[in-house]
């Protein structure tokens, strides 16, 4: 499987069409150089905001209200890109109001043309104290022509009950689109997908948002560089990096995954990770000891 993750740049758009030619160019590109799989960054779609009156961008909540009637042409977009260059697409992330409140859903696209989606399941402060979004309650393992695929957005990377649920029901490769305004929250981010790779002996794809929008406040600073994390053992890099674009660049970084090399190495690792995890549960009695 050829992979292509998005560092994506945040534009500042006059118009649907430019954001249409913007998405257009970037599939596009991806698919001309042979990607099985395009993967776009957490937030993404938020410069679609960009669209409105200053006075609704100046308040997050507004434009995410405003951004629900741009949803439909947004899907549609993305399903026609994936059926025209015949990859999957994951689009970069949307706030979703359903019944149930706000959600960050990140929507999956076939080359046939039929949509999946993954909500976020865990919310930064930022997300619940002051955009109101709620952590979806479900979890996704995507069958492809290529391989199963999990989808852990941004924060979720960070929890290794998640990972191991979709790693549990078959998936080899783990999707993170990522958000982060600090270098801190890139690292967690990249440790977090790099302890799941470790954990479970899979493959973890990491696609950030890069750039600045001074006029928002939701994606005003974008820090991140996309990479492909692997199990440290036999067939992989020792330090579990596959590779890695440059720092805060508007790029697009591919690489080939050879899912053949994570069976292998799950049944004749130097470790058996993936294998031994339940050897950790139930926990071990534990006592402190006075040692003062």
């Amino acid at each position: 499987m050829k992979v292509a993750l998005a560092q994506y740049p945040v534009s500042f758009l006059h118009s649907w069409q430019e954001y249409e030619e913007k998405i257009t160019r970037w599939v596009d590109e991806a698919s001309t150089a042979g990607a099985d799989l395009l993967v776009f960054p957490e937030y993404a779609s938020m410069e679609l905001a960009s669209l409105f009156t200053d006075d609704i961008r100046e308040v997050v909540l507004r434009q995410i209200d405003e951004m629900q009637n741009l949803l439909p042409e947004v899907l549609d977009l993305h399903r026609r890109l994936a059926q025209e260059h015949s990859v999957y697409i994951l689009a970069g992330s949307f706030p979703v109001q359903t019944e149930e409140g706000t959600v960050n859903r990140a929507h999956f696209f076939n080359p046939h043309g039929s949509m999946d989606f993954q909500d976020k399941c865990i919310m930064t402060r930022f997300e619940n104290e002051q955009w109101g979004i709620q952590g979806g309650d479900h979890l996704k393992v995507f069958e492809t022509r290529h391989g199963k695929v999990g989808v852990l957005i941004c924060y979720d990377s960070e929890f290794p009950l998640l990972a191991r649920q979709l790693t549990d029901a078959g998936a080899d490769v783990l999707l993170v689109p990522s958000c982060t305004d600090t270098m801190n929250g890139f690292y967690r981010v990249r440790v977090g997908s790099q302890a799941r790779a470790l954990e479970n002996q899979c493959f973890v794809l990491q696609s950030p948002l890069v750039g600045g929008a001074p006029w928002s406040e939701a994606i005003d600073i974008n820090l991140g560089q996309a990479a492909v994390y692997t199990p440290p053992d036999y067939g992989f890099p020792p330090n579990g990096i596959l590779t890695e674009g440059e720092l805060n660049a508007p790029q697009w970084l591919y690489a080939n995954l050879d899912l053949s090399a994570l069976r292998e190495v799950r049944r004749n690792g130097q470790v058996f990770n993936n294998r031994d995890w339940p050897h950790q549960l139930p926990g071990r009695d534990l006592k402190v000891v006075d040692f003062a």
